[in-house]
């Protein structure tokens, strides 16, 4: 398992949580409109795909799943930080390349960035 898959199955389960938790919720509706969702996270050390089906199980998996909805290009520890901070101002500074490649991943991306650390 690579480094980046490691991060992202460290946030993985908490996603889960929250994800199928607020789709029973007052939003659900809106929610399920923006899944199933696939988000490739890609650093020096790997590429690894974080996937959302639509009932808000999340799998990590090692590669780039396609078809992606948002691919973000990174420095490793700037994705370490993020993920497990998930505080903005502790992240350091370095490149960012976020690629959305259809129209929910990018309001998605948006919404959850904050949350993310990104």
């Amino acid at each position: 398992m690579s480094c980046v898959e490691r991060l992202l199955q460290a946030v993985a389960k908490d996603a889960e949580l929250e994800i199928q938790q607020r789709l029973h919720g007052l939003f659900g509706g809106m929610l399920r409109a923006y899944l199933p969702q696939t988000w490739v996270f890609r650093t020096e050390d790997g590429i690894a795909s974080f996937c959302v089906d639509a009932a808000g199980k999340v799998t990590v998996r090692a590669g780039a799943a396609s078809p992606a909805d948002v691919t973000i290009e990174t420095g490793h520890e700037r994705l370490r930080v993020a993920l497990t901070t998930r505080r903005r101002e502790a992240v350091p500074p370095g490149p960012l390349t976020v690629t959305p490649h259809t129209a929910k991943g990018r309001t998605a991306f948006e919404f959850l960035r904050g949350r993310l650390g990104l």
